[in-house]
C-alpha cells in the first residue's frame, strides 16, 4: 500500500484509473518485471527540470525492481513531431540527432541508473518499416481518431495548415510502444493523446494494453508557460551550480509550491512543513532558497549548493562583486589565435547559443562588464588577459585562465 502511495504522488493522469494495480498483481502472478516506456526525440541537447519531473518518477520503478526502457527518437526527430503549437516541429538531420541522443543519455545517469535501463532507438524498427506494412498500421487508426487530439482540432478549425507527417507521428510514437510490448508508458500531460495512442495500437495488435501515466508540466522560471528550451526558460540538469540558485530564486512567488512538489527531493513531510511557514508568513525567499539548494544537491553535491548560497548572498543581497565571488563561478580556459577579441565575439565563446545580434543587445542595454565595468560598445577590443573576469546578464560570471 505504502509502495502504491509513492508511485502515484504527484502523477496527474492515470489511465486506466485502476490499471496500475493490475498491471503489479499481474506481474508478480508472472514473476516477471514490469517493462515502463519513456521516448524522448532529441530535439535540443540539454535536459532540464521539466525531464527530471518524470524521469523521478521512472526511477521509482527501477528502485523497485522494474525495467525501464528509453526510447531515442531517431527516427522520429527526423521527421518532426507537433508541437502542441499551431506549427510543426522542424525535423532533425541524423548527424543532430546522433549528437543530441549522446548528450541526453549521459545526462539521464544524473537520475536514473542507466546501467540498468533499456536504451533503444526507435530508427532501429521504423526505418526498415516497409511502406506496404506502415500503410497497414496507418489503417488501423481514423482521422476522427487524430481529430480528437486538441491541438489537431485546433487548427484544422482555424483553417491552419496540418502536414500529413504530423497527423502519422502519433501512429509511430505509438507503434514503439507495440514493438516494446510495453505495461507502461509515461510522459508529460502534454503526452496524454501520444501515449494512448499506443494502448490503442497494442490492442489492435492483440496485446495487452499499456497503462499510462502522465506527470505535470512544470512551469519555467517566467512563472507562465512549461519549461522548455524554446521558451527560454529552463533550468538545465547541466547548468553550474551558480546558475541554477540564480535561477531557482528568481521564480514567481506563485511557483514556489509547484517547484516544491516536483523539483525538489524533500519528503512529503517536509513539503507540508514548509508550506506551512509559508502560511504562517515565512518569508518566500528564504524557501526559495531551500529549494534552490535542494535542487543543487539532487544534481552536484551539498557544498556545491552552500557555497552557490553564498555566492548568491555576495552578489544580488550585498551586492558585491570582489574578487574573491568569482572564484566559485565557472573557469574556463581557451585556446586563441588572437591576443583580442571583440566584445561580441568574447562573450560569444561564452554564449555560443546566442545569436551574435542578441548578445549585441545584451551588450547595448549594459548587461555586460568586463573586470567590474560595464561595457556597451559592441566592436570594441576586449585584451586577453590571464584573470579577465566577465559577466554576462545577471548570473554569468567568467574567469580566464
Amino acid at each position: 500500500m505504502e509502495t502504491l502511495k509513492k508511485i502515484h504522488e504527484n502523477v496527474a493522469i492515470m489511465l486506466p484509473e485502476n490499471g496500475l494495480e493490475q498491471k503489479l498483481q499481474q506481474a508478480e502472478k508472472e514473476n516477471r518485471k514490469l517493462k515502463i516506456k519513456l521516448g524522448f526525440d532529441p530535439t535540443a541537447p540539454d535536459l532540464h527540470l521539466g525531464h527530471a519531473v518524470v524521469l523521478k518518477k521512472m526511477k521509482q520503478f527501477q528502485e523497485l525492481g522494474h525495467q525501464i526502457v528509453i526510447v531515442v527518437g531517431s527516427f522520429t526527430a527526423r521527421i518532426g513531431d507537433p508541437t502542441g503549437k499551431n506549427k510543426s516541429r522542424k525535423p532533425l538531420s541524423l548527424e543532430e540527432v546522433k549528437h543530441n541522443a549522446t548528450t541526453y543519455i549521459k545526462q539521464l545517469s544524473k537520475i536514473i541508473e542507466i546501467d540498468q535501463a533499456e536504451i533503444v532507438f526507435n530508427s532501429d524498427w521504423l526505418d526498415n518499416l516497409p511502406f506496404s506494412e506502415a500503410l497497414q498500421l496507418i489503417s488501423k487508426v481514423t482521422v476522427a481518431q487524430l481529430m480528437q487530439r486538441k491541438d489537431f482540432n485546433k487548427r484544422f478549425t482555424e483553417n491552419t495548415p496540418i502536414a500529413m507527417h504530423e497527423l502519422i507521428y502519433p501512429i509511430l510514437q505509438g507503434f514503439d510502444s507495440v514493438q516494446l510490448e510495453c505495461d507502461i508508458e509515461m510522459g508529460g500531460t502534454d503526452q496524454l493523446f501520444n501515449c494512448t495512442m499506443g494502448r490503442q495500437l497494442q490492442e489492435s495488435h492483440n496485446l495487452a494494453p499499456q497503462i499510462v501515466m502522465c506527470m505535470p508540466l512544470l512551469r519555467g522560471i517566467d512563472g507562465t508557460e512549461k519549461m522548455s528550451k524554446s521558451q527560454n526558460n529552463t533550468i538545465g540538469l547541466t547548468d553550474d551550480p551558480n546558475t541554477m540558485f540564480g535561477k531557482t530564486m528568481s521564480i514567481p512567488d506563485v511557483l514556489i509550491e509547484e517547484f516544491l512538489n516536483l523539483a525538489t527531493d524533500f519528503s512529503i513531510e517536509e513539503r507540508q512543513q514548509i508550506n506551512q511557514q509559508l502560511i504562517e508568513g515565512e518569508n518566500p525567499m528564504n524557501v526559495k532558497k531551500r529549494i534552490a539548494k535542494n535542487i543543487i544537491k539532487q544534481f552536484h553535491d551539498e557544498q556545491a549548493a552552500t557555497d552557490a548560497e553564498a555566492f548568491f548572498i555576495n552578489q544580488f543581497q550585498n551586492k558585491k562583486f570582489e574578487d574573491k565571488s568569482f572564484k566559485q563561478v565557472v573557469i574556463t580556459t581557451l585556446n586563441l589565435q588572437s591576443n583580442a577579441l571583440t566584445t561580441v565575439a568574447l562573450c560569444k565563446i561564452f554564449k555560443e547559443n546566442l545569436s551574435n545580434t542578441a548578445i549585441r543587445r545584451l551588450i547595448e542595454d549594459g548587461a555586460v562588464q568586463i573586470n567590474n565595468e560595464k561595457i556597451k560598445e559592441p566592436y570594441q577590443m576586449i585584451e586577453i588577459a590571464k584573470n579577465l573576469k566577465i559577466k554576462i546578464g545577471k548570473r554569468d560570471f567568467y574567469e580566464l585562465l
